[in-house]
């Protein structure tokens, strides 16, 4: 099975994982210091004008197909955060499949905001503390769509999620499924704290400019 063999590669270079992991910890720990007051803010601003749930927690696929539970800001309206992505395929997901909030998933105007300029990601510091995804790796899928994984898809599980990664910073949510995956293999190979050190930079100028989110 493809994701036995290459859980074996991938864990093989433990000096790169202990190093990433030590480094997850500190950045993360000082993040959620520096960057308290703004959560807090986040939160009041949420619970006063959008009312209901502050936070939106969700069944994500970690790191060898092990699920989690993700931590965002809650963007959309309360009646429909419940609602789930329903998707039939066979085989595999569609290469030319796009991600997107359903029109039935109406999105608040602060959580427009929000999401522009992933503010709505900051709780994830939490899932990075706990071990359960890092600052840079794929992108975390919903149950619904890694279920359908074929073998080759199924790479991309083989590394530990981040809040950004090389596919995020190659188009965010503008590239359909199959250049996501292409993106995601290529950092599987290629991963380094280099090329997370790169992927990081250009993620800032990215959630600046809040160019490709939705």
């Amino acid at each position: 099975m493809v994701i036995v063999h290459e859980k074996r590669q991938i864990t093989q270079n433990n000096s790169y994982r202990v190093l990433k992991r030590l480094l997850d910890i500190i950045v993360a720990f000082i993040l959620l210091i520096l960057l308290f007051p703004i959560i807090v803010l986040i939160g009041i601003l949420i619970f006063t004008f959008e009312r209901g749930p502050v936070l939106f927690l969700q069944q994500r696929t970690g790191q060898f197909n092990k699920e989690f539970t993700i931590i965002k800001f809650r963007t959309m309206e309360r009646s429909v955060i419940n609602n789930v992505h329903e998707y039939v395929w066979d085989g595999q997901v569609p290469q030319n499949f796009v991600f997107r909030t359903p029109d039935n998933l109406t999105v608040t105007k602060l959580g427009a905001i929000l999401r522009k300029y992933s503010l709505d990601e900051l709780p994830q510091l939490i899932n990075v503390i706990k071990g359960e995804m890092s600052f840079v790796g794929p992108r975390p899928e919903i149950l619904n769509i890694t279920k359908f994984y074929d073998g080759v898809q199924k790479k991309r599980l083989m590394v530990k999620p981040g809040i950004t990664g090389f596919a995020q910073v190659n188009g965010r949510s503008d590239i359909n499924h199959g250049l996501k995956i292409n993106f995601d293999l290529y950092y599987v190979d290629h991963i380094s704290l280099f090329l997370d050190f790169k992927i990081i930079c250009k993620t800032i100028v990215l959630v600046l400019t809040g160019k490709g989110a939705y």
